[in-house]
Order: structure tokens, then C-alpha cells, then sequence
């Protein structure tokens, strides 16, 4: 959790030059960035085994991999070989400074939707986290501020040139950080 938090935190206050891209939460102070990353991969069925559940995919550079398909995986029993399985990953991180008004804390939330049952197997899962440090510490001059977060841990990092408005951070703010990531799996026909 501390690592997560001060690469999270490193990115709040490293990147806060960047004008948001989404909403702040209310009571939100900007300055706020939004960074999103989506990857699409699709890889073919080479070999599968519906009695020990797995099936090993070639991916598009000639890679190959068996995986193991969990019992909550539906419709198992529908893929073959030679059909395409697709996957779009997406992550986007939310970040934003924010007044006083709370205590550091940690929340996520997952949601998961599956094929229905005789359809081709297919499912999205999307997983939220919400993460809060208090600002601590701040020293404008040596360009660091140290983070408390939920767990009581504390971090001091070094804030990069390029955050112009780290001047506009004070003590006793918070910094959330939003991760949301979305994970699509369809498998189609070639």
C-alpha cells in the first residue's frame, strides 16, 4: 500500500500542471489531471482443454500462453480452436488536491458483468479505488511535501519543476487519487 501510495502521490504532484480532464469531486481545489490508458490485444485459440479448463492463446507477436478459465467463467464449452479472444484493458488515474475536510482513507469497488448462459463466452469486470493522503508537511523552497496517508504511514516526495501550481498546495489539503480499471474479455469468431 505505502509503495502504491507515493507513486500515486508522486504522480499527483508531478503532473498537476496538466488541466483536469474529468470533474472534481466536490469541495475539490484544482489544479487536477486526468491520465488514461487503454490497450487492445487479440490472440487466437491454439489448443484447449475443457476437462482441465484451459486454453492457450498466440498472441499477435507469435507469443503463446495456457491459462486456466475459472468455474465462474460461463459458456466455456463454446470456445474452439481457431477462435479470437479479445481483450481491451483500460486504466485512467483521477487526481486531485482538495481542502481539509476528512480523514485520510482507502476504498474500492468492483463490478462484474458475464455473458448470459448460452452466449459466447464474454465479461467485463471494472474495479474502482479511491485512495486520500493529508498533505503534512510542505516546503516550497526545497520543492517537497510529505503525505500522511490511511494508514498513518507519512512519505515525503520531491515535486518536479514542471508542477506549476504546487504553490497552491498548503498544509492540511488532501490528495485523492482515483484508479479505475476495466478489463473486457469477448471471444468471436475469426
Amino acid at each position: 500500500m505505502r509503495k502504491m501510495l507515493s507513486v500515486l502521490f508522486v504522480l499527483v504532484l508531478g503532473v498537476m500542471v496538466v488541466q483536469p480532464a474529468v470533474a472534481a469531486a466536490p469541495g475539490a481545489q484544482l489544479p487536477g489531471v486526468m491520465v488514461a490508458d487503454a490497450v487492445k490485444v487479440t490472440a487466437t485459440v491454439q489448443a484447449i482443454d475443457y476437462a482441465q479448463r484451459t486454453v492457450t492463446l498466440k498472441g499477435p507477436e507469435g507469443n503463446t500462453v495456457t491459462l486456466k478459465v475459472g468455474e465462474a467463467a460461463r459458456n466455456f464449452d463454446q470456445v474452439k480452436v481457431g477462435d479470437q479472444v479479445v481483450a481491451e484493458y483500460f486504466e485512467s488515474v483521477a487526481l486531485y488536491v482538495k481542502k481539509p475536510g476528512g480523514q485520510p482513507g482507502a476504498g474500492e469497488a468492483t463490478m462484474v458483468k458475464m455473458a448470459p448462459r448460452g452466449a459466447k463466452p464474454e465479461g467485463v469486470m471494472v474495479n474502482t479505488t479511491e485512495l486520500t493522503a493529508t498533505v503534512e508537511a510542505i516546503d516550497y523552497a526545497k520543492r517537497t511535501v510529505t503525505l500522511k496517508g490511511p494508514e498513518g504511514n507519512t512519505v515525503t516526495l520531491k515535486v518536479d519543476q514542471s508542477a506549476k501550481n504546487f504553490k497552491n498546495v498548503k498544509k492540511g489539503d488532501q490528495v485523492v487519487a482515483r484508479i479505475t480499471e476495466a478489463m473486457a474479455i469477448s471471444v468471436q469468431k475469426p
